[in-house]
């Protein structure tokens, strides 16, 4: 496989401020999740814009049901290895729950590790009106926001489980005023998540920040996945995740195989052995 040099790609370094122009050109954004330095390298190479050091690790990496165990601790140490496996993509760290939620100086001061300790270049929080004040604020010490709203997991409690958001009049009315106070506040960007395609379609074509949608049809500026989404990592996906890589049965083969050779002593042989 070629390697691709920071000097040979097209673009450099993703900033937050270059998202806005993409979108005045309509040139989608990609954003994957990353978690490590391998798939963060890999992904960077490959050209995604953004890679999302999300929460949801707690589901993908850790096995828990939610993300709401997930730690700030957890979130600076996954970051910093992404941060070192890119040299294009923008690295947005997510803010776990309660890092945030008690107040906007809360939500500062750890926003400033996600950057200090983390190495992150932006942070993404969850919700709309009830948050704008944090966002503002975040945004003011200088520090880039990517919004979140819609289907929020971090309120999967409040909304009894993880559904799809914005139907009826009242909950479209809900869903545009939060995006539309996220780009007041402050906010570079704005994912959408599960809500109906043509609300996300009005959502991208009133704001002037990018949309970044999960679950949220065509019509946003940019799509997300969840990496083992993607790669066919997970037992179970959304429906609206499309796998494009069956890892987990390349992974599977190649353990049996091993396990295989093993059993049989037919590996290490005489090529992967010292003489």
């Amino acid at each position: 496989m070629s390697t691709v040099t920071a000097s040979s790609r097209k673009e450099h370094r993703i900033t937050a401020t270059s998202l806005a122009a993409r979108k005045r050109r309509g040139q989608p954004i990609t954003m994957l999740t990353a978690y490590d330095f391998t798939f963060a390298r890999i992904f960077d190479a490959a050209e995604i814009d953004l890679l999302l050091v999300g929460d949801s690790l707690g589901n993908v990496v850790q096995g828990v049901d939610t993300t709401l165990p997930v730690t700030m601790d957890e979130v600076v140490y996954h970051t910093r290895m992404v941060v070192r496996g890119t040299h294009r993509a923008l690295v947005v760290a997510d803010m776990p729950f309660g890092s945030y939620q008690v107040s906007a100086e809360d939500g500062v001061r750890n926003a400033i590790r996600l950057v200090k300790e983390g190495g992150a270049a932006a942070v993404k929080l969850e919700g709309g009106t009830k948050v704008a004040h944090t966002i503002e604020a975040i945004v003011n010490a200088e520090i880039p926001v990517m919004g979140h709203v819609g289907l929020t997991p971090q309120a999967v409690n409040r909304m009894g489980g993880f559904r799809v958001q914005g139907r009826g009049e009242e909950g479209r009315l809900r869903v545009l005023d939060d995006a539309r106070a996220v780009q007041e506040a402050g906010a570079f960007a704005v994912v959408l998540e599960g809500i109906p395609a043509d609300l996300a379609k009005e959502v991208t074509a009133e704001l002037m920040i990018p949309t970044i949608g999960i679950g949220a049809g065509v019509d946003c500026d940019g799509q997300v996945l969840v990496m083992h989404d993607l790669l066919g990592l997970n037992d179970w996906s959304p429906s609206f995740a499309k796998q494009y890589a069956n890892m987990g049965a390349i992974a599977s083969t190649a353990a049996r195989a091993f396990a295989d050779e093993v059993t049989h002593r037919k590996f290490p042989d005489a090529e992967h052995s010292y003489k």
